[in-house]
């Protein structure tokens, strides 16, 4: 299978915000998170640099059925992966503490 090689996503300029995450069991998603105020969805993945990734706009009842997915891998491919998205550095959780 021959795929299209795609460039990594860049670093947002928007100023981070920590979102508290809860770690999952998936071999693709490392762990997920949700601000209700803001409804950003908060992800960052098991392969890579540990970048997070904060999809704006997403409704609650997302972020619940992601988290209540037997694969959150397959969900976050049908259901996430297309959306808008502010990519971090893991670095920006230490640069907050």
């Amino acid at each position: 299978m021959n795929r299209a090689f795609k460039a990594p996503a860049p670093f947002s300029d928007k100023s981070y915000m920590a979102i508290p995450m809860k770690p999952v069991e998936s071999n693709q998603v490392k762990a997920i998170g949700y601000d209700p105020a803001t409804k950003t969805l908060a992800v960052t993945f098991t392969r890579g640099p540990g970048s997070i990734y904060h999809y704006p706009n997403v409704e609650p009842e997302l972020h619940v059925n992601f988290m209540q997915a037997e694969s959150k891998g397959t969900f976050f491919g049908k259901n996430i992966k297309e959306l808008p998205f502010d990519k971090f550095p893991a670095t920006a959780t230490a640069d907050q503490a």
